[in-house]
């Protein structure tokens, strides 16, 4: 293979709904450049994409896939990408790392959730689309209702390059208003035949030639004037048009494919070797620092790591973007993140499994390697005058927690090993061992994400695993002041222990004035901080503790033993057992002994004082609410309002968003637990939705009542 400069490559994302025909699409693309000599089918799982053993067993796609076709003097990398939202790490890694989104539409479904998701994604990191209707052989498929759906969606900055004479079976044949010309093809597809408009299509074919040609000179000056000058472009003209407008997403071109068929397949590579903007073409990126970094040839040599796969026999292999200089064989690179070094024995180009070896890559090339000692995902090898850093992937917040264990406690390190292992391949995965809940979290995208995981655990791993429900991190706080106080005194020959400690306890708020007076049961207490410490609480929150102890009752050398002791019952709360939060303590008296005062007896003084002073002090428990918001079909929309509530979310408005609703709302996370599987029920999987944690607010009086009912039960089982 030739190595190809910035000005030669183009990177695409191929996108699209589960189901749309990514796969089956990529599989013409191959055979149309003459990467494969014949295309596979998935039903016979010989695939250049989903050749997993997960995807072969499930017949969908869970991890990206990397290829490459030369054509006509360019190359184009192409990342096939899973369209299940559930694998949303894997479109948003390709989205990062290419300069222009394939966006697949299902004839027979139209504007999908998917499409939707996909489109913002691209509107985020300002991507470059088309659109391409897949599927128009399908008895349902109606071009013109879906043209009509994306209009709608997104504007007039829609503007179709192509239309079907006819869909459904009998689908064989398009006008291509930018060549102005008729392709049709036989019932193998392949190569078309090209004809001139026929005379009952030319008035339709015209309008939407002026469309596109106003749309092509509407992003130059130059263009512009001429097409006011004569109302028409040559057609390089209008190719330079389009690459411009695609570049600052003034319009979204629509192409039409069969790609079962093979049909407008060459046709679409054609427009993207000609038309698609070129890796040098494109914003530019930024390191770490906010520097740009040009993807340019002669700079230093920086290679980006955005994707790792465990192969069988081969282990792992790593996908790189070339994001300045040149690598070569043998080169040796520094790990940027790590501080290690490592030598890239081999480098090549890949084809799904299958990898071609190359001498060189140059800047905004795409490629892999295999065998290195200590390189993970989003990590950057540069050369040794070169210091880049990149962290440009923001992937989404989970949607859907379990916790897992294995069957076989003993099992239970190769679980981890093996999910850090399957992290490494999907970011959005997220493992979290709570030392608070005692359980081992993995937090995903949604049940089709995890139902993976098990899979691959247990017939890969062949660890045999349980998901169990998550417990729910709640919170204890105080309402009102209270005070006790509390005596411990040991004595068993020898020296003893003796410690005393009077403390008052109340709710905490940013910004609340010092402690002045209190008064409890007709007796007021004066007080005097002589100090006050802060304490951040991992778990969120704040403990004040307050030393106002005069005429040296205390010694000064036994509060951070009170202080450790109240922290050791904060991590337990009296309600449920759950971590306390925002209280303010103010230590004003108490006694010792001077031979028997010690640290622990201040310590175990200090933490029954303030577990009595606690429970007086009307104890509430504080459960975690999280913003949501829903995107959901217009006609669905009801469905989701009356579900929401039922959960006690607090819907907070709405808004429209191209052709969707979209709900916010505030909902405890208790009730989240099931939500992506119900959302998908009650919308036909039409709907989707992202949620962050927001605040602790306290619970209802019934919520809270069950959750103590719940914890004294399971502590009298512990008994």
């Amino acid at each position: 293979m030739k190595t190809y400069q910035s000005n030669e490559i183009k990177n695409v994302a191929l996108l699209g709904n589960d189901g749309s025909g990514k796969t089956t699409l990529t599989e013409s693309l191959l055979f149309e450049a003459g990467v494969i000599k014949r295309r596979g089918r998935i039903t016979m799982r010989n695939t250049v994409s989903d050749y997993f053993p997960v995807e072969q067993e499930y017949g969908y796609s869970v991890f990206s896939t990397v290829f490459h076709a030369e054509w006509n003097g360019k190359k184009l990398n192409i990342i096939d990408c899973p369209g299940a939202d559930d694998f949303a790490g894997s479109y948003i890694t390709a989205l990062n790392v290419t300069d222009t989104a394939l966006l697949l539409i299902n004839g027979q479904y139209g504007l999908e959730v998917g499409t939707q998701n996909h489109f913002r994604y691209t509107e985020k990191l300002r991507k470059p689309v088309i659109f391409l209707v897949n599927q128009l052989d399908n008895e349902n498929c109606d071009y013109d209702l879906i043209l009509e759906q994306l209009t709608g969606a997104y504007g007039s900055k829609v503007v179709p390059i192509q239309y079907p004479i006819k869909t459904g079976p009998d689908f064989n044949a398009v006008i291509d208003v930018l060549l102005m010309k008729k392709y049709s093809w036989g019932p193998e597809g392949g190569a078309p035949t090209i004809e001139e408009v026929p005379a009952e299509e030319m008035d339709k074919a015209l309008e939407m030639h002026k469309t596109l040609v106003e749309a092509a000179a509407e992003h130059d000056e130059t263009l512009m004037e001429k097409f006011f000058e004569s109302e028409s472009l040559t057609e390089d003209e209008m190719r330079e048009g389009i690459r411009k407008g695609l570049a600052a997403r003034g319009m979204f071109p629509v192409f039409c494919v069969c790609a079962g068929r093979d049909m407008g397949v060459r046709r679409l590579m054609e427009f993207l070797g000609n038309v698609v903007p070129f890796v040098d073409e494109m914003p530019d990126v930024h390191n770490t620092r906010g520097e740009v970094v040009k993807p340019d040839s002669n700079g230093p040599t920086s290679l980006y790591f955005f994707k790792t796969a465990v192969e069988p026999h081969i282990g792992e292999v790593q996908y790189f973007k070339v994001m300045s200089g040149k690598v070569h064989e043998g080169d040796d690179l520094g790990n940027a993140d790590r501080g290690s070094k490592e030598r890239l024995a081999q480098i090549y180009v890949c084809a799904g499994a299958n990898r071609e070896k190359v001498e060189e890559l140059c800047a905004g090339d795409i490629g892999c390697t295999v065998k290195l000692k200590d390189v993970k995902t989003g990590n950057t090898l540069n050369a040794k005058d070169c210091d880049h850093r990149f962290n440009f992937i923001k992937y989404p917040n989970p949607k859907y927690t379990r916790a897992i264990r294995a069957v076989n406690e003993s099992e239970t390190e190769k679980m981890m090993n093996a999910l850090n292992k399957m992290r490494e391949e999907d970011p959005t995965w997220r493992v979290e061992q709570s030392k608070e809940l005692k359980q081992i979290l993995v937090h995903g995208q949604g049940e089709f994400h995890l139902r993976t995981l098990k899979w691959r655990m247990e017939n890969n791993e062949k660890v045999q695993i349980v998901f169990d429900e998550p417990k729910i991190p709640y919170r204890e706080t105080i309402t009102k002041e209270a005070r006790a106080d509390y005596r411990h005194k040991k004595q068993s020959g020898g020296a003893g222990q003796f410690g005393e400690v009077h403390l008052i306890v109340e709710p905490y708020y940013e910004g609340m004035p010092a402690p002045d007076v209190y008064r409890f049961g007709g007796q007021e207490y004066r007080i005097n901080a002589k100090s006050t410490e802060t304490v951040d609480l991992e778990w969120g929150g704040k403990l004040v503790f307050v030393n106002s102890v005069v005429g040296g009752a205390i010694d000064a050398r036994f509060m951070p033993a009170i202080l450790k002791g109240i922290m050791q019952r904060m991590e337990q709360g009296p309600l449920t057992g759950c971590y306390a939060r925002d209280v303010r303590v103010i230590v004003y008296d108490g006694k010792m002994h001077p031979v028997d005062s010690n640290e622990l007896s201040f310590m175990l003084a200090g933490r029954q004082a303030f577990a009595q002073a606690f429970k007086e002090a009307g104890p509430k428990i504080l459960e975690p609410i999280n913003d949501v918001e829903v995107y959901v079909p217009s006609d669905r929309m009801g469905d989701v309002m009356s579900d929401l509530p039922s959960r006690r979310g607090l819907i907070m408005g709405s808004s429209s968003e191209a052709g969707y609703e979209k709900l916010t709302a505030k909902v405890p996370m208790k009730e989240m637990a099931n939500y992506s599987t119900a959302l998908s029920s009650l919308t036909g999987g039409r709907a989707s939705f992202t949620q962050k944690f927001a605040s602790y607010e306290l619970v209802p009086t019934d919520v809270q009542q069950q959750l103590i009912k719940e914890y004294e039960a399971t502590k009298g089982a512990e008994d």
